[in-house]
């Protein structure tokens, strides 16, 4: 099961109460107060892996408790610290405070942690509170409470190009045409239930990772159909491409499917205006000739590549890799190239 958000609830350890004590031996008639710390709460964090795809152990396990600390001992002997609770989530987990807004997180590389709840500290036993003119002290601190936090944990994939479109416009077929992939494929609409991934492997050192969304419909930023559930994992991707049926027994018109996801993208406040878009005309390998001249002749007045491609035969998939690679470099270049901007000086 994919699942690609969640809501969980993270308590911090609290910290353990400092020790009221004072040292009696027998021949140390003034030993005086040696009540030790309590021990630091334990943390939450959050670390991403690579070996997880989804959040679904936070979707069954929704609360997520770190160990308490100790409390302080006489002989000056310090609490335990409690231990930590490391929640392991996917590489692109976006993390918000649920009740705030405020985020959190934005976890893109493996191996990366982030403490989304900090446990509280020890309270002070009496064997460090005792001053010059308070010899003897008989009070200790109580330990801080942890934090607690509502987290909502939203998963987006990271990707290079994303394939976006409407339903049974072969996607799916495409995906499995360009890399090793091997999604499920089927002749109706919304066969594809989540978003799959593939990687493009030109040659050693030169390859790149696609992104299939399930289709998108119009209505989909109002919540029609399933592509609007997966519309947030087209926001990394650096170059969107439409994939088009320009099949003659395609009952839409190629021109208005481009249209119909612009505007569901555009609808969703997902457009991202400063992606390259890029249309592969699908299903060439039937009758295409009217279709697909209106969708190139408008490609053209755009300024928007256009690869004619069957994913079923594999005709024009290689000019649609080699393309995409080429574009990939472009953008990768324009944006290290990109001034940083310079910090306002009063």
């Amino acid at each position: 099961m994919f699942v690609d958000l969640a809501r969980i609830v993270v308590v911090a350890g609290d910290g353990g109460r400092g020790c009221v004590s004072f040292r009696r031996e027998k021949y140390v008639p003034r030993g005086g107060p040696d009540g030790g710390d309590g021990g630091d709460g334990g943390s939450i964090l959050l670390e991403a892996t690579e070996t997880l795809s989804t959040l679904i152990d936070q979707k069954y396990q929704q609360q997520y408790r770190a160990g308490r600390g100790g409390h302080g001992q006489g002989n000056n002997r310090e609490g335990k610290r409690g231990a930590d609770w490391v929640i392991r989530v996917p590489v692109g987990t976006v993390v918000t405070d649920a009740d705030s807004g405020e985020l959190l997180a934005d976890l893109a590389v493996s191996g990366e942690r982030v403490a989304v709840a900090r446990g509280g500290g020890g309270g002070r036993g009496n064997g460090r509170m005792a001053t010059p003119t308070r010899r003897a002290p008989r009070i200790a601190e109580p330990g801080e409470k942890g934090e607690t936090r509502t987290l909502q944990l939203e998963l987006k994939l990271l990707a290079d190009v994303g394939f976006v479109g409407l339903p049974n416009g072969g996607k799916s077929t495409l995906l499995a045409a360009c890399t090793a992939a091997r999604p499920k494929i089927g002749p109706y609409p919304f066969t594809t239930l989540t978003p799959n991934l593939g990687v493009a492997v030109l040659e050693p050192g030169a390859s790149y990772v696609i992104a299939d969304i399930p289709g998108l419909i119009a209505g989909a930023s109002r919540g029609a159909g399933l592509g609007h559930q997966f519309l947030r994992h087209i926001e990394r991707v650096r170059i969107l491409v439409h994939v088009i049926d320009c099949a003659e027994a395609a009952a839409a018109d190629p021109v208005a499917a481009y249209r119909i996801v612009e505007e569901e993208l555009t609808a969703a406040g997902r457009a991202l205006p400063d992606r390259p878009r890029v249309v592969a005309a699908n299903k060439i390998d039937l009758p295409h000739e009217e279709p697909l001249a209106r969708l190139v002749a408008h490609c053209a007045a755009a300024g928007i590549l256009c690869f004619p491609v069957s994913g079923a035969t594999g005709a024009g998939v290689g000019a649609l890799r080699r393309g995409l690679y080429r574009l990939l470099q472009e953008v990768r270049e324009e944006r290290h190239a990109r001034p940083v901007p310079r910090a306002a000086t009063g």
